[in-house]
């Protein structure tokens, strides 16, 4: 039999070298089925394995069975969940199974969800639903797809357990998930050392975190103040392209914010049907704090609470001063992307800009469907709308659904969004023109995963045990179908 490679790969104890004030050593569940759903073939070659080699079993024993490797450490860490301090978290259904370089000489974690209880379980049994599963591989691959700085899954394995849950009709079905992911230490992580008023591991784990996912940063005098220089921009960064492609994380609390400015832990995200700054993809978003438009003054202040440990830590240094960055790095940063979803790499910022605000209220104005603005853009280009400006549709805009509460674009918006995209034409050279096709094909993907994709997909499972449309729809994400 093939030794299994999953097992043979050079794992390094980066994070378990800090000690043990950083985590729990704890031991994986044992389930009564063990039945692969999702394998991410796509990931293997980042790990320098040969998918042909890669046995569905391997899958199973290193990511359901979680065979030959030790120790398995949960991580501790604190959080501002919806404003709120909680001093009472941790891994509460996961661990950290293992941490591995790519091939891209990346330090990459192997993070469990639903692989049983933890001391900071807080009385829930550390599983995870299938469904839930389900919709955070759809969610990531879907990320991944449209250029979105993510975590991916790299695995589901049901589990055949039945739960209860408040949110989903019971008993529902189990599932062990493995994310792959640049690091699994949160904002909250350094959050909880200060609320034990620990400088010195505060201390530590910074000097840790700049070692291993700052690198170009080590022995430089002003390392901790580049470091947090950086991930402001990381994550202004991240809120731009989570807003261009209408994603709504929904639960931006600091433990779930990645200290390596990544994006994770998709629970009841939600993409936008049609653009809408105040929709909320949480039902227990009541006030709507984590709303779509929030997500960049929620990150913002996300960054700014996480000062705190580190000004205890060290307290002379210009914090304040390095966030002051992120407004005007986010706004170039959607815009930029907004730019590249309709057609244009580089542009006039003053048009660029002006082409960006106008199709946004045309978006809200009508509410076309989000992604079907932007299939349809893709699919309707012409390069004669640079010498005829009369061939650009007015139905870019219009909307099939008559259901939806909506309007006719005014003539005004129109002409005005029509004349911006006409001058930007106009500006391309027959290169230039020939590269906004490949633009629009590049930054948009024929499937916008709506909640109505999900919940088809979920149906045919939950139904059927039908698992065909789930893998077509991965199959549709990934190849951009």
């Amino acid at each position: 039999m093939n030794p299994n490679p999953f097992l043979s790969l050079p794992y390094e104890p980066a994070f378990e070298s800090l000690g043990d004030d950083y985590y729990d050593v704890v031991a994986a569940a044992e389930f009564p089925q063990h039945l692969l759903r999702f394998r991410n073939d796509d990931l293997l070659p980042q790990l320098g394995l040969d998918r042909a080699q890669v046995t569905d079993d391997h899958f199973i024993e290193a990511f359901g069975q979680f065979q030959g490797r030790y120790p398995l450490i949960a991580l501790r860490y604190h959080g501002y969940q919806f404003g709120e301090y909680n001093p009472h978290l941790g891994d509460g259904r996961g661990f950290l199974q293992g941490q591995v370089r790519g091939q891209d000489g990346e330090l990459y974690d192997f993070g469990t969800k639903g692989s049983g209880m933890t001391p900071w379980s807080r009385g829930g049994d550390g599983r995870l639903t299938l469904k839930g599963g389900v919709r955070e591989v759809l969610a990531s691959e879907a990320l991944h797809a449209l250029g979105v700085r993510t975590s991916r899954c790299l695995s589901l394995v049901e589990t055949g357990e039945q739960l209860w849950r408040g949110d989903e009709p019971s008993p529902t079905r189990s599932a062990v998930m493995v994310r792959f992911s640049r690091s699994h230490i949160r904002f909250g992580t350094f959050e909880r050392y200060h609320y034990l008023g620990r400088k010195d591991l505060i201390e530590r784990l910074l000097n840790h975190v700049i070692a291993m996912y700052y690198p170009h940063l080590k022995g430089e005098a002003d390392a901790p103040l580049r470091f947090y220089g950086e991930l402001v921009q990381r994550v202004a960064t991240l809120a731009a392209q989570w807003m261009s492609v209408g994603f709504c994380h929904a639960v931006l609390n600091t433990d779930n914010m990645s200290i390596t400015g990544e994006s994770f832990d998709y629970g009841p995200y939600g993409f936008i049907p049609t653009y809408n700054p105040r929709f909320t993809a949480a039902y227990f978003d009541h006030y709507g704090r984590y709303a779509y438009g929030n997500q960049a003054p929620i990150c913002k202040l996300n960054l700014e609470w996480l000062q705190r440990p580190l000004a205890l830590a060290l307290p002379d240094l210009d914090w304040d001063g390095q966030l002051q960055a992120f407004d005007e790095t986010f706004r170039r940063a959607y815009v930029q992307r907004m730019l590249n979803r309709l057609g244009f790499e580089t542009v006039d910022d003053s048009l660029g800009l002006e082409l960006v605000r106008s199709t946004l209220e045309l978006l809200q104005m009508t509410q076309v469907g989000y992604g079907d603005f932007f299939s349809r853009l893709r699919h309707q280009f012409q390069p004669r709308w640079r010498d005829n400006i009369d061939l650009i549709p007015l139905d870019l805009f219009s909307n099939a659904d008559p259901d939806t509460d909506s309007q006719a674009p005014s003539a005004e918006v129109w002409q005005t969004w029509r004349g911006c995209y006409h001058l930007l034409l106009q500006a391309c050279d027959a290169a230039a023109l020939k590269g906004v096709q490949n633009c629009l094909d590049r930054h948009n993907g024929h499937t916008y995963l709506t909640r109505p994709h999900i919940e088809a997909v979920w149906e045919a499972i939950d139904q059927a045990n039908d698992w065909d449309p789930f893998a077509a729809l991965v199959h549709k994400l990934q190849t951009r179908n």
